[in-house]
This record gives C-alpha cells, sequence and structure tokens, in this order.
C-alpha cells in the first residue's frame, strides 16, 4: 500500500503525540506501524520489561490491556482527524488538541491465549465516534498471526 501524503505528514505527529509524550507507551516500545484509518496498527517487541514471570516468558496482561487502549485510543483519534474538513495534519492536530479530548471510558479485554512471541501488532477499527464518545474494536496479534487478545474500548472525545 503507498503511503498517502497526508499520512507522511501526520505520522511523525502523531508518533510525538502517541508515543514519545507518553512515557508510558514509550517505555512499553510502541511503533506505529500504519495510520490506515480503517485499520491502523501499532507494533510492540517482546523484551524481560513485558513479562509477568520470567520463568514462563509472554507478556503481562497489563501490557496486553496497554496496547490495546493504545491502538483503541489512536483508531478514535485517526476517525476524528479524518472528519475534519480542512486544514493541514498541523493544524488538524492543533485544533483536535485545543476543542478535544481523548481518554478512555471503559475497556474490556478477552484474552484468547498466552501472549507468547516476539513481535506483537495491535490494530483497530471504529465502531462508531459520535460528537461525545467514540468506540473501538481492537486485536492483538503475534509474528505468527496468532490472535492474543481482542478487546473494546470507550473513549470521551467531546
Amino acid at each position: 500500500m503507498a503511503v498517502k501524503h497526508e499520512d507522511k505528514e501526520l505520522l511523525p505527529i502523531i508518533n510525538h503525540f502517541f508515543v514519545e509524550s507518553s512515557p508510558v507507551n514509550k517505555a512499553f516500545g510502541f511503533k506505529i506501524k500504519s495510520l490506515n484509518p480503517n485499520n491502523p496498527q501499532l507494533e510492540m517487541k517482546m523484551s524481560d520489561d513485558l513479562v509477568g514471570l520470567i520463568y514462563d516468558p509472554m507478556l503481562h496482561g497489563g501490557v496486553i490491556a496497554a496496547v490495546l487502549d493504545a491502538i483503541g485510543s489512536l483508531t478514535v483519534f485517526l476517525d476524528i482527524i479524518g472528519k475534519m474538513k480542512s486544514g493541514s495534519a498541523q493544524e488538524k492536530m492543533e485544533a483536535f488538541r485545543e476543542k478535544s479530548k481523548l481518554n478512555t471510558i471503559d475497556l474490556r479485554v478477552d484474552y484468547l491465549r498466552p501472549g507468547k512471541g516476539k513481535v506483537f501488532t495491535a490494530s483497530g477499527s471504529i465502531l462508531r465516534t459520535g460528537k461525545k464518545v467514540g468506540v473501538s474494536r481492537m486485536e492483538l496479534h503475534n509474528e505468527k498471526q496468532h490472535l492474543i487478545a481482542v478487546g473494546t474500548g470507550t473513549y470521551i472525545v467531546g
């Protein structure tokens, strides 16, 4: 898939907003893999700092919830930005920061199998975005495309 001009413009802005300026997202090592508004993706590599028990190395459940929450909020954010009629990526970002907020109201996670793997990809899709609330559906896969967990996130956007 070719990267659109606006995606190239948005990537550093969103990377700063969602990764670099978030201590927890930065600590987990999240990397934005795709800004496709229908299926944005975050990637994270396994590290010893992310396991629950060292004798059975797999992702801690809290880490799984955190990456699903991050991709859920990114999904809602991209939907909101996509609905803005005009302006550059920077102008849209500034308009969002001035008028909106994006906080988790509810997060539902279903853990389907142990978080084993070397590289994990979280993806999201929009269920609904209104004037005050956005809802997204998220999935986490490992590098073998095994589905590790799914989630639904509800975010305040007004």
